[in-house]
């Protein structure tokens, strides 16, 4: 079975060709940068004519296609092969995520168009998370907010904390519904999710990704009085804290880089706002792994995973060294791609 996996992002298109044969193999991958709007069809084409060195002709005789959509609300509790009704329910879930779900779901009718006989799927990063129970995905907000607004903590990342899940169990020599974990995506957006009997339990981003820890430019938590004093005494609008607390905060905001290979070389040339921000980051992580190790009793092993959770030791040690967690520490690195064409697969079998 031959799988192409696209992730339509507000520019660009990412996408990874895999083969299950009875292995996954990947034969091809690539970016497409830079897509004007509303240019998705010429996209498509680009990504054909790459797929051609790996011996496609044309989407049309792919096995299926998969795609990340990164929010498919309370109705999409697992992966779901598209058909029009799927397509307008994540065009009606856009409110909850109007950066990612329009991209997304263009690059799925731009490809629907071009290959309408080949199967796809939608794979949603919320879905994992959907088996949160109610206890943990409330707010202490009026009950309406939840029932006709639809506020509620979804959480995120839920594709690669799914994949690091069921790696992290494999590597124990157990099955997924016999470990407890801890998993951290520490990237530009950062999560971590407690995983009990292989089904999310908690984790850390909440109604949108700014909640939880900090990130590259994201704030994570803050009280959210602060937004009524900035607005009051200072003249902050919506679009200006908006602005602020995604794009300008986190290790952004506290040290002017958002690359931690950056904040590393600032922290050994004796900066002291590099130093702090570090800390923050680490202190945050520290403080999420110990409630969750409360959440869960028995805590199997903490997994580190993205940019950061895989490729910087100085982080991961800043953070295991105020643990005092009798359990083991793996780096496993993700492939949310693969697990989009692992899920894709098992849709259409």
């Amino acid at each position: 079975m031959t799988i192409l996996v696209l992730n339509a992002g507000s520019s660009s298109l990412k996408y990874k060709l895999y083969r299950f044969t009875p292995m996954a193999e990947q034969l091809a991958a690539g970016v497409i940068e830079q897509i004007p709007e509303g240019a998705y069809h010429a996209a498509i084409l680009e990504v054909e004519k790459a797929l051609e060195s790996a011996g496609i002709a044309s989407l049309a005789v792919l096995d299926a296609i998969g795609h990340r959509v990164v929010h498919g609300g309370e109705r999409f509790t697992e992966s779901v092969r598209i058909n029009q009704t799927v397509t307008e329910a994540i065009r009606a879930l856009i409110p909850l995520a109007p950066l990612h779900n329009p991209a997304n779901l263009e690059g799925i009718e731009v490809t629907r168009a071009h290959a309408p006989s080949v199967p796809q799927v939608a794979v949603f990063d919320t879905a994992f998370h959907q088996t949160l129970p109610s206890y943990a995905y409330r707010y202490a907000l009026p009950e309406e907010t939840y029932t006709r607004m639809g506020v509620r903590r979804y959480g995120f990342h839920g594709t690669s904390h799914r994949f690091v899940a069921k790696e992290a169990a494999a590597g124990l020599g157990k099955h997924p519904s016999d470990v407890n974990l801890i998993t951290l995506h520490l990237g530009n957006g950062a999560s971590v999710c407690a995983v009990r009997e292989g089904r999310s339990v908690d984790t850390s981003m909440g109604f949108t990704p700014l909640e939880g820890l900090v990130m590259g430019s994201r704030s994570g938590d803050v009280d959210p009085a602060i937004l009524f004093y900035l607005s009051r005494e200072y003249g902050y609008t919506l679009d200006a804290l908006d602005s602020m607390l995604n794009k300008e905060s986190g290790l952004l905001g506290l040290c002017g880089e958002n690359d931690m290979r950056l904040i590393h070389e600032k922290i050994a040339a004796g900066d002291p706002r590099a130093m702090l921000a570090h800390e923050i980051f680490c202190y945050r992580i520290v403080k999420y792994i110990g409630a969750y190790a409360a959440v869960l009793g028995r805590v199997d092993a903490v997994v580190f995973t993205g940019g950061i959770g895989e490729n910087d030791a100085i982080t991961r040690h800043a953070v295991t060294k105020q643990l005092s967690l009798d359990t083991r520490y793996l780096v496993i690195p993700t492939n949310e791609e693969l697990e989009i064409a692992v899920q894709t697969m098992q849709c259409l079998v």
